[in-house]
C-alpha cells in the first residue's frame, strides 16, 4: 500500500491532524505539501490538514488539541450536557460551543480563524484541576472519540456562566434533570472549585429540586466562603447560602 493510502485509511473521518503529528508518523512536510499540491489534502490553518474530501466541524478540531497537543481544552456546560444526552429540556441542536480550559490553554489561531459553523466561546480558568482525567467522560463522533466534561462537572461550569453567558432559568431547569450524579465526584469537585459563587448556586439549585444525592454529600467540608453574592440584579437574597436569586426561586 503506497504511504499516501496509508495516511489516508488511517485518518479519522471529521478529523484534523498538525504537521507535528504527520512528521511524528513519518510525514514531512516536503511530502505534505506534494500531497496538498496533489489534491490529497487541504490545509486549514498553517501547519494543520485534512483530508480533501472531508468536512470536518469543530469536533474535529478540539479531537486534534486533546489527542495530538495534550491539551485539556474540552467542551463543558450546557454543551457537553446536550452532547451527553440531558436533552429531554434542551433542545438536541447545538448552537454555542462552550469551551473550557485552564489559564496556560490557549486556543490556536488556527482553530479561532475557522468558521466551524457555531458560536464558539473559550473559557480560560482556573475554576479546577482540568489536569484530573476523572472530571472528564468521552463520546464518540463519526471515527474518533472526544473528552468532554462529565455531567457534574458541566452543571457547575454551566452555573460559572450566569447570569452574563447563562440564564439562571435556564440553568435551573437542567439541573432538575440531574438525578443520577455521583455524589463523591460531586463532593470532589465541590471541594476543589475555586469559585464560591458557583459552590452556593450548585447546592442552592440542588436543594430546591431536593436531589438524592444531595443528601450523601459531606457539606462540611466544602467551603462557602463569607459575604453576601450578587448572582440576579434585583433578585432576592437567599439568607442560608447568602446569593441573591430570582424572586420565583425564593421561598
Amino acid at each position: 500500500m503506497s504511504k499516501i493510502n496509508q495516511l489516508i485509511n488511517s485518518w479519522p473521518k471529521g478529523s484534523v491532524k498538525l504537521s507535528l503529528e504527520l512528521t511524528k508518523k513519518g510525514y514531512p512536510p516536503d511530502l505534505i505539501k506534494i500531497y496538498v499540491q496533489s489534491g490529497w489534502l487541504e490545509p486549514i490553518g498553517y501547519g494543520v490538514y485534512k483530508l480533501a474530501s472531508d468536512s470536518v466541524e469543530w469536533y474535529g478540531g478540539i479531537y486534534a488539541l486533546q489527542m495530538q497537543k495534550g491539551s485539556n481544552i474540552h467542551p463543558g456546560g450546557k454543551t457537553a450536557l446536550i452532547l451527553k444526552g440531558y436533552s429531554h429540556y434542551l433542545s438536541n441542536s447545538i448552537n454555542r460551543v462552550d469551551l473550557f480550559g485552564n489559564k496556560a490553554g490557549l486556543l490556536p489561531k488556527w482553530f479561532k480563524d475557522n468558521d466551524w459553523g457555531t458560536q464558539i466561546t473559550y473559557m480560560q480558568t482556573k475554576m479546577f484541576d482540568y489536569s484530573n482525567v476523572k472530571y472528564y467522560v468521552s463520546i464518540l463522533h463519526k471515527d474518533f472519540e472526544l473528552f468532554i466534561s462529565s455531567p457534574e462537572l458541566a452543571a457547575m461550569e454551566m452555573l460559572s456562566l450566569i447570569p452574563k453567558g447563562q440564564s439562571f432559568d435556564d440553568a435551573a431547569k437542567i439541573m432538575e434533570g440531574l438525578t443520577t450524579l455521583r455524589p463523591q465526584l460531586i463532593q470532589n469537585l465541590l471541594e476543589e472549585c475555586n469559585s464560591i459563587k458557583v459552590r452556593r448556586l450548585f447546592l442552592f439549585i440542588a436543594e430546591k429540586h431536593d436531589h438524592e444525592w444531595l443528601k450523601e454529600l459531606n457539606l462540611e467540608k466544602i467551603d462557602l466562603g463569607s459575604g453576601k453574592r450578587v448572582i440576579v440584579e434585583n433578585g432576592v437574597l437567599d439568607k442560608k447560602y447568602q446569593i441573591t436569586i430570582p424572586r420565583e426561586y425564593a421561598e
